[in-house]
């Protein structure tokens, strides 16, 4: 099934990375808004007690936002402002637990879970993979075809290798792409263009962290490439026929 194709009405349609990206942002916006909200009320009154509560409320509130919200509605108001929702592998919401692990694993793994999301048939991340849950478009009628795919069906059919042999020369080539890596940042730093101070001891002007941020970036692109390449068997040692 070509995944750019247009889906028949019952198909699922799992959201695509910039998708994910843009209600990612908007989660953001709200809790840096709770956080800076909550610092102003606290430089503002004069009870230290007071300060601590509404502290510790802003921390339960950005712990247990997003667990709360997928396991009652599905989704984030992220989501749901940009018509997503977290579903489970049997078609419902995920239990409060597996909605907590999921955020948990999220927070824990980062922008590296979402590099799976290429050598997926459902576009899923790791902390997806993990909990046995997709994100999908919640109303098809107001999805555009750009907005999400199909399942992929590529990894199917004769002179496909093996997955272990893809998965082996996929590890192949992350390892020299992590090697390039190293060598880039080393070139940056003999360069000037990275200074060691930020390097060794993460004392980093904003140039710094610009080329820092640039990097890391670009390196996540090409490992999140050669995933897809490599599980859709189109990598040098492991093509498909």
């Amino acid at each position: 099934m070509n995944p750019n194709a247009p889906a028949a009405p019952d198909v699922p349609r799992y959201a695509r990375f910039s998708r994910r990206l843009k209600a990612i942002l908007l989660d953001w916006m709200l809790a840096m808004a709770l956080i800076f909200g909550a610092l102003a009320v606290a430089a503002n009154v004069e009870s230290n007690a007071l300060a601590r509560v509404l502290g510790v409320g802003v921390v339960l509130i950005l712990l247990l936002y997003e667990p709360l919200l997928v396991w009652w509605g599905g989704a984030t108001l992220g989501h749901y402002w940009t018509n997503l929702r977290v579903v489970a592998d049997d078609g419902g919401n995920l239990s409060f637990a597996r909605a907590l692990g999921r955020f948990a694993l999220k927070s824990l793994l980062g922008w590296y879970s979402f590099l799976s999301m290429a050598a997926t048939r459902r576009n899923q991340t790791v902390h997806d993979l993990l909990t046995r849950s997709t994100v999908q478009i919640r109303d098809p009628a107001k999805a555009t075809p750009s907005q999400f795919i199909t399942e992929r069906r590529e990894f199917d059919g004769a002179g496909t290798p093996s997955r272990l042999r893809r998965a082996a020369v996929t590890v192949a080539y992350l390892g020299v792409c992590f090697v390039l890596y190293v060598i880039a940042l080393d070139l940056l730093l003999r360069a000037g263009i990275l200074s060691r101070a930020c390097f060794y001891s993460s004392m980093c002007t904003g140039g710094d962290r610009i080329v820092d941020a640039v990097a890391g970036i670009v390196f996540l692109v090409v490992l999140a490439f050669v995933l897809g390449l490599g599980w859709r068997g189109q990598l040098l040692g492991a093509r498909k026929a």
